[in-house]
């Protein structure tokens, strides 16, 4: 169990961000943010709107939002959501048509079927006669829009880093920022998330490396230097781990 609004509120702090840029980050009005860290869910409209932005705030902060989502749930969900009656203005059925009415529009319906039928069989006669070449219908030429290709967005890369056969001293910067420092113990992990549209790469140190397991998007994959217990400047990229480039 952890206490929800001050780890959010802790992470905001640590990144030097403030409730403005939040905002337009994550498009939840900063009165919002701010009683998601005060913890004051009751401001928020329903319950269904607590849970979906405590998970996009936590995400945009770089923390696990699941995790949050659950201990939400565990200490403040007793129950079933309320669902909003309709109102009964709604749930009349409205007044039946006239029969005269009713007869009018049947006609009407079907001489638009006749019309559309005409025209179909009339299309069908004239294009089989020579075949003629209709601008945007049957040509073949330059004339035809192509298809544009759009290249697919980066896929995020999911990092968690378990401690698992003793303690390890972690640097963790994303994008420029530190997003963490100090040492990871033995028994517990860390997770980071590298998204295209906040942070295109993560870095990170270990002095440890061999006390530690990294699973990337759910699999287990090496960390350079660990069977070595060697510290590098590692890369996580969408597929693996690599050394980090030389700085030029």
């Amino acid at each position: 169990m952890f206490e929800i609004g001050n780890s959010l509120r802790e992470a905001r702090l640590r990144q030097q961000l403030d409730f403005t840029e939040l905002e337009q980050q994550t498009k939840i009005r900063a009165k919002y943010l701010k009683a998601l860290e005060d913890e004051e869910f009751d401001v928020l409209p329903a319950p269904t709107y607590v849970k979906g932005f405590l998970r996009n705030y936590a995400d945009a902060l770089g923390l696990e939002g699941q995790l949050y989502l659950d201990e939400y749930n565990s200490r403040f969900v007793t129950g079933e959501e309320d669902v909003p009656l309709r109102p009964r203005d709604y749930q009349r059925r409205p007044p039946t048509l006239a029969p005269r009415f009713q007869t009018r529009a049947v006609l009407l319906v079907l001489g638009a079927i006749a019309v559309v039928f005409a025209l179909v069989i009339g299309a069908w006669k004239w294009g089989s006669s020579g075949n003629p070449q209709v601008q945007g219908i049957n040509s073949t030429g330059p004339s035809i829009a192509k298809k544009r290709h759009h290249k697919p967005a980066a896929p995020p890369a999911r990092l968690v880093l378990t401690a698992t056969n003793g303690d390890s001293w972690l640097l963790v910067r994303a994008g420029g920022d530190q997003r963490f420092s100090g040492t990871l113990t033995q028994g517990h992990e860390l997770a980071f998330t590298r998204r295209p549209n906040l942070y295109r790469r993560i870095w990170f140190n270990a002095n440890k490396p061999q006390n530690l397991v990294a699973k990337l998007n759910g699999r287990i994959v090496p960390i350079p230097g660990a069977a070595k217990g060697k510290p590098e400047q590692l890369l996580v990229t969408p597929k693996s781990i690599t050394k980090a480039p030389p700085a030029t």
